[in-house]
């Protein structure tokens, strides 16, 4: 395979981030409105993103700059993680690409300390009669939502794998492939389709219900969802060697490659009705790009192409067809994003995590790692 394209690619991408920078410094970046990237609070989910991006670029460039924004980054979430009320599920995604990040990249120590913290209230999220970990916290006073689930956290459990490796305690794991148990389960249905949202009773642990969530329904097939479980997945059976999660991968991977459009980027939901169905997801073309690429390497060298390719071809397009390289004006790396179309927040536009695994996902094509998830 010719890489020209890739250096170009990535090379563009390093460019507009170090322009970008200059602006947004340490802040936490979520979607581009009118060309400019808005300022999430440090508690956002999404904080991980931006940082995470920026150490990505510093290892491919040596680019001290965006080194010292990411750091500045992880230092702005310590409010937040010593405040604690505003912690949930999403501590993978915040402190994987921050803190796990800096200690792969510069042995901070630090760092190192940071993460385990992180990982010591993840762990502690971890419901033991449904084996799953909680997702939110309540949104209003009277919500009860101690019983959710949520397939996005399977990219949660890399910092409890990582947590295991580093502290040589294996509970961290434990607690881990206890939740990717529950995923193959009860998320992942018998066609490769996935639930955005499980409901289970917080005190038998008996499954209720599945929900739409950020998908089209109940019975829909959320694309994002489906590359949160793709990569998720193939992440646990990198950490476990449990070929449970990898076939489930597989079986996830198909039923998204199958229902990829001509330019092989999803659109934002694979079953909502054809008149709702326009708007695309680049963000789950670009995630689904670095797990399938990632998946590939789990298998035998003849049957790695068959995600190997496709991851390509995504990545590909999303440069081509996506890219804002001629856009000045606009501070998104790839366009055409949906963060929430039912609640309609943030629809047809660039969103930090869609140019993070497409920055993760050039940097697995040139070999650039490490990847902080593993």
């Amino acid at each position: 395979m010719k890489q020209d394209w890739i250096e170009e690619a990535l090379e563009k991408a390093l460019k507009k981030t170090q322009h970008n920078s200059v602006r947004i410094g340490s802040g936490f970046p979520h979607a581009s409105q009118g060309g400019a990237y808005d300022s999430a609070e440090p508690y956002w989910w999404t904080a991980g993103f931006w940082p995470g991006m920026l150490w990505l670029l510093y290892n491919e460039s040596g680019d001290e700059s965006l080194r010292l924004i990411a750091e500045q980054c992880e230092d702005r979430l310590d409010s937040v993680l010593n405040d604690y009320v505003r912690l949930d599920h999403d501590l993978g995604f915040m402190w994987t690409l921050t803190s796990v990040a800096s200690y792969k990249l510069s042995g901070n120590e630090g760092s190192k300390v940071r993460a385990l913290k992180a990982a010591n209230y993840l762990a502690a999220r971890f419901n033991i009669k449904g084996n799953y970990i909680r997702a939110w916290n309540p949104w209003y006073e009277g919500e009860d939502n101690a019983g959710y689930a949520i397939i996005d956290c399977a990219m949660n459990m890399p910092l409890l794998f990582w947590a295991s490796e580093i502290s040589g305690d294996p509970r961290y794991g434990h607690i881990a492939e206890a939740h990717m148990d529950t995923v193959m389960k009860q998320f992942i249905r018998p066609d490769g389709s996935v639930y955005h949202i499980v409901r289970f009773n917080p005190h038998t642990g008996e499954f209720i219900e599945g929900i739409g969530g950020q998908g089209y329904a109940a019975e829909s097939a959320w694309s994002r969802g489906s590359a949160w479980a793709i990569y998720g997945l193939t992440l646990a059976y990198h950490h476990t060697g449990k070929i449970e999660y990898l076939h489930a991968a597989k079986r996830v991977a198909h039923f998204f490659l199958t229902r990829l459009p001509e330019d092989h980027v999803p659109h934002w939901d694979f079953r909502a009705p054809l008149d709702e169905r326009q708007y695309r997801d680049s963000s789950a073309g670009a995630c689904a790009a670095s797990g399938l690429l990632l998946l590939s390497e789990k298998v035998d060298e003849i049957e790695a192409a068959v995600y190997r390719e496709p991851a390509i071809r995504i990545l590909k397009s999303l440069y081509e067809n996506y890219g804002t390289w001629d856009d000045m004006n606009e501070e998104g790396l790839i366009l055409h994003s949906t963060s929430n179309y039912p609640q309609g927040t943030n629809i047809d536009v660039p969103l930090i995590y869609g140019d993070f695994f497409y920055v993760e996902g050039l940097a697995r094509l040139k070999g650039k790692g490490p990847f902080y998830w593993q």
